[in-house]
């Protein structure tokens, strides 16, 4: 491992981290593709729109993860460039087992507070059925996807990410299977496709179980091996928290959007529903680029190596910004032919279209703010990191679609995104000079 990250050229680690995290994203890409994509083929827009509102959930969980699997393998990256090898792996026992006591906190207060968090999420009364009966059986599965980001993230920072892939796309497999049965053939519907991410995300943490326990050598599953120093409680805590406000604030952005567009009808929450998942092509991809890279950024910046970890820096945000590009010009010229494959209504085409648009025209500017926040995370710089993750799709995003809103109506709405990325990019470069990296 430490001749992949000191003496193996920036372009071949890079890729070598960051490929199978990408094929992992690409991954959980599909996992909410899936979903969508039947539950869209009952062409009943109140059951699409009632998923698409209970949806956010499950990022929130994805959310929560991150706090131990970003946090933690952050924390490892770094203690592993000092050679500290030993507290690393009480790292990782730590962060395996306070995910699953998160997971089992939220399982009880979802279930607890059900009422109160459907009408957060915008649940009207001809969609509240169907986001309902997603969110409960979500709301029990928790636990599960909450501990699966430990080990997905952890894994890489011993340079497993290939395992870590094997374990994802052995889930996404069994997803695509379970969905149309238990959607259609048992009837299930929204429930269905819950249960059956559900069931698909439970053999994939199984499977990364048994590669953290059985092919890791500096990892640990051990109860035994969990004790932590307060400090290094907090840094997880201090870069996870940050880490996991990205994810937290998609959730709230959603939220916020389908509150907003419930008001032009089912239709218009159903084709940003499906709009999301369409554009979560690029962003999946960039993300998977990112966290990819951020091992090998947190070992260089641990071991002082200022050349390599500039070089790095510099070549990250070079294939991320050409990606989104590319990926930017595709999705412009074939947003109505790929609304079209989830949904037939010509309503919902068209809106979906205008969104897709709206949504993948600032791909750029996110890619390289992921970047920054990434670096920033791997650092151990956690106040500019949050404020990048909090900023996006939190305070920004809110101030930028309140008023567009008010100025503009529905194109306003739809439009808000790109504006608060432009406006989070120039918080980027102001917060990279402010706390740009010193090796002394």
């Amino acid at each position: 491992m430490d001749k992949l990250f000191e003496h193996t050229s920036i372009k071949k680690a890079y890729f070598t981290l960051a490929l199978p995290v990408v094929l992992s994203m690409t991954v959980t890409l599909i996992y909410n593709m899936v979903d969508t994509f039947f539950v869209a083929k009952t062409q009943n827009p109140d059951l699409v729109a009632g998923v698409s509102q209970g949806a956010p959930i499950f990022t929130l969980m994805i959310a929560l993860g991150d706090i131990f699997g970003l946090g933690g393998s952050s924390v490892i990256s770094r203690l592993f460039g000092e050679h500290r090898d030993k507290t690393g792996r009480y790292v990782s026992g730590y962060c395996f087992y306070a995910s699953i006591i998160c997971g089992i906190i939220v399982t009880i207060l979802m279930v607890a507070f059900q009422t109160p968090f459907l009408h957060l999420l915008g649940a009207s009364p001809n969609t509240w059925k169907y986001a309902r009966e997603y969110y409960l059986v979500m709301a029990w599965g928790a636990p599960f996807v909450i501990f699966g980001l430990t080990p997905t993230n952890i894994l890489r920072t011993e340079g497993l990410a290939v395992q870590s892939m094997i374990a994802s796309m052995t889930g996404t497999g069994i997803n695509i299977i379970l969905n149309p049965i238990f959607i259609f053939t048992c009837g299930w519907g929204a429930a269905g496709s819950a249960l059956a991410t559900v069931t698909s995300t439970v053999i994939g943490d199984i499977i990364m179980v048994y590669y953290t326990r059985y092919k890791s050598k500096k990892l640990t599953t051990s109860i035994k091996e969990t004790k932590i120093s307060r400090h290094l409680q907090w840094e997880i805590y201090a870069i996870g928290i940050p880490a996991s406000i990205t994810n937290l604030m998609a959730t709230f952005a959603t939220a916020l959007t389908n509150r907003y567009l419930i008001t032009y009808g089912a239709s218009s929450v159903a084709a940003m529903g499906i709009a999301l998942k369409i554009s979560m092509v690029t962003n999946m991809i960039v993300v998977g680029l990112a966290f990819g890279a951020q091992p090998l950024i947190g070992y260089t910046y641990g071991a002082k190596d200022r050349k390599r970890f500039n070089a790095t820096v510099r070549f990250d945000i070079i294939v991320i910004a050409s990606l989104a590009i590319a990926m930017t010009v595709l999705l412009i010229i074939f947003a109505p032919f790929l609304i079209r494959l989830f949904m037939k209504d010509p309503t919902i085409i068209r809106e979906g279209a205008g969104m897709i648009r709206w949504l993948s025209s600032s791909a750029v500017l996110s890619g390289i703010i992921l970047v920054f926040t990434t670096m920033f995370q791997s650092m151990g710089k956690a106040v500019p990191a949050f404020w990048l993750s909090f900023c996006r799709q939190g305070l920004i995003f809110a101030l930028v679609i309140i008023l567009m809103n008010s100025l503009f109506g529905y194109h306003g709405i739809i439009a808000a995104q790109p504006v608060a990325d432009l406006l989070t990019f120039i918080l980027s470069i102001i917060l990279y000079r402010i706390y740009q990296p010193k090796f002394e």
